[in-house]
């Protein structure tokens, strides 16, 4: 049964849509504009070739009305635009766009949105084992830890459906990228690669894909995590929860000048040598506090 607080939503077109937390955190609802979501730069300091390579495949994030050779424009699940992610065209490369937040209070959260995964619609056939994946990862921290819970649904492999939900959990080491003048402030790390993902026990999930690779299924996906525990609270896509009681995130020790973070980032991969898109109709990031 829903709450009181989620009923008042009910009356709303836009938020009726979504189940939110007591407090609405960021709404983004990319017929508006990019709502502050941007390409992720990797770390470097005095010069742009101590990026690290994974990082040199990412670009800016675009809107989109989905225009396509066939159907003219598609346009989003509830508006003209949506917040499209591409890959490079290249079995693996993945590509991103995130939202730099930092909370007020630690606290469950919780993210949700309805979104779009398909290839480049570059040849006349279904093309469904081209996309290869899509997923979420938060970049958080207090004072004392960093931690980045990874979740993605692995849609191809090889060329190979596996339409499965997975986590990572294995820390990739960092590396100073500010050569000899830095004062350690700043590393990087590359974590969005394919390496060291794990099945989700159950996480099998065959997703809504249409008959020809130009046509869009929009889908409804909820993370939750507390920021307290640090720990997953909520996987949800469609009409599948999953358990997550045994999904731990990424941990480290906390890093210089990032307390209190807390980024939003979406992922993308490609299987082939298509680009992969992901679509976003619109983020909503919410989380239940009160105010001391």
């Amino acid at each position: 049964m829903a709450t009181a607080v989620n009923r008042a939503f009910w009356s709303d077109p836009d938020l009726s849509k979504f189940n939110p937390l007591s407090r609405i955190i960021a709404f983004d609802q990319f017929s508006k504009g990019f709502r502050g979501y941007t390409a992720l730069v990797g770390n470097y300091e005095h010069t742009l070739d101590n990026v690290l390579p994974g990082f040199r495949d990412m670009s800016q994030p675009m809107l989109s009305n989905g225009t396509h050779w066939d159907t003219g424009s598609h346009g989003g699940h509830d508006g003209t635009y949506s917040l499209k992610i591409a890959s490079r065209p290249r079995p693996r490369s993945v590509n991103m766009a995130l939202k730099r937040f930092t909370f007020r209070k630690a606290c469950p959260i919780q993210i949700e949105t309805y979104f779009a995964l398909k290839p480049e619609a570059t040849d006349l056939t279904l093309s469904a084992s081209d996309a290869g994946a899509f997923g979420l990862v938060l970049d958080l921290q207090d004072n004392e830890r960093r931690i980045m819970p990874h979740i993605r649904y692995l849609n191809a492999l090889n060329g190979e459906r596996i339409e499965k939900w997975q986590f990572k959990r294995t820390l990739e080491p960092a590396k100073d990228v500010g050569g000899d003048q830095s004062l350690g402030e700043t590393r990087s790390h590359h974590h969005f690669g394919a390496d060291g993902w794990e099945d989700i026990p159950g996480g099998s999930q065959q997703l809504c894909y249409n008959e020809v690779p130009t046509k869009y299924n929009w889908h409804y996906f909820k993370m939750g995590f507390d920021l307290r525990t640090m720990s997953f609270t909520s996987l949800q896509c469609n009409d599948r929860i999953f358990d997550v009681s045994s999904l731990e995130p990424m941990r480290m020790p906390a890093w210089p000048n990032l307390n209190c973070l807390f980024n939003v980032c979406w992922t993308v991969e490609a299987d082939s040598h298509k680009r992969s898109f992901l679509y976003l109709d619109s983020v909503l990031v919410s989380g239940d506090w009160e105010d001391a």
